[in-house]
């Protein structure tokens, strides 16, 4: 069975830092497309970074470019989002997930499994 598990999320003031992960078991995700999505009530997932099966190839929505990075570890079966200069507006709900397949992918509903999310919160 498919699971994808993040961590790393939790409460941080304005300016602070935080890193996610994603720990995925019940298939190599060596050749599949990852990405990270956030949601706050009320609105539909958004994607926040997209990396493809090699790393080669990244997507940042322009509200966290400069200041997220996604990365993978496909030895580990591990993607990554370092996120630094946070920002209250960047308080959602983050979860990861994975597409079969090459390229990245920026759409929620092209994607295939999805963790359970965890929770950003970014104090003023």
């Amino acid at each position: 069975q498919v699971q994808l598990v993040e961590s790393g999320g939790g409460l941080v003031q304005a300016g602070g830092s935080l890193r996610l992960s994603c720990a995925a078991s019940g298939r190599t995700f060596s050749s599949d497309a990852m990405g990270w999505f956030r949601q706050t009530p009320g609105t539909e997932r958004e994607c926040v970074a997209a990396i493809s099966w090699s790393g080669g190839a990244t997507y940042y929505a322009d509200s966290v470019k400069g200041r997220f990075t996604i990365s993978r570890d496909n030895a580990k079966n591990t993607m990554y989002l370092q996120m630094n200069s946070l920002k209250p507006e960047d308080t959602a709900v983050y979860s990861c997930a994975v597409r079969k397949g090459s390229g990245y992918y920026t759409r929620a509903t092209l994607y295939d499994y999805w963790g359970q999310g965890t929770q950003v919160t970014v104090s003023s």
